[in-house]
């Protein structure tokens, strides 16, 4: 129990329950703005429930890529480390504030700029692929391939692997 986790918070591209798309920008400035440390760290979007800090938040192709660390002083924070161990807590949710939002050609709400305010781990993420846990590598198999790839690109000689 060390408390370290990583996630995606938000997912681009990708309709959820309520059928807003976040598009690839969307947190920019707002990150550039508050930082991680501008971002709280709740329990369940419950203000009187922090339950740590983000360590990094990022944007990536992927969408919101999230590090927190749980502070295991405070009870609630250990509980919620015991569920993300143990497979019962995997959720990641955002709360923010819409900047600018258009309609998509099926409807749904494309989000092209928000003002993150937190971001917090829950049983029942809108997002469904809005995913935590405390193995970073469990995360993104693909993600972590595709890394791979690019550096063995980078790395050879004259541009000769190409996988």
């Amino acid at each position: 129990m060390d408390g370290h986790f990583t996630g995606y918070a938000s997912v681009f591209g990708v309709p959820d329950l309520g059928r807003d798309v976040v598009v690839p920008g969307a947190f920019a400035a707002s990150l550039a703005r508050h930082g991680p440390a501008g971002v709280r760290l709740l329990f369940q979007h419950d203000p009187s429930e922090p339950i740590g800090r983000w360590l990094a938040l990022r944007e990536d192709a992927h969408g919101l890529f999230a590090e927190g660390q749980l502070n295991l002083a405070v009870q609630r924070a250990r509980e919620v480390d015991a569920l993300l161990r143990g497979g019962g807590l995997d959720g990641l949710s955002i709360g923010f504030r819409t900047l600018l939002a258009r309609r998509g050609a099926g409807g749904e709400r494309r989000l092209h700029r928000v003002d993150l305010w937190e971001i917090s781990l829950v049983t029942f993420p809108l997002q469904p692929q809005a995913r935590a846990s405390p193995d970073p590598d469990s995360l993104a198999p693909d993600r972590l391939a595709a890394e791979i790839r690019g550096l063995a690109r980078r790395i050879a000689p004259n541009g000769a692997h190409r996988p």
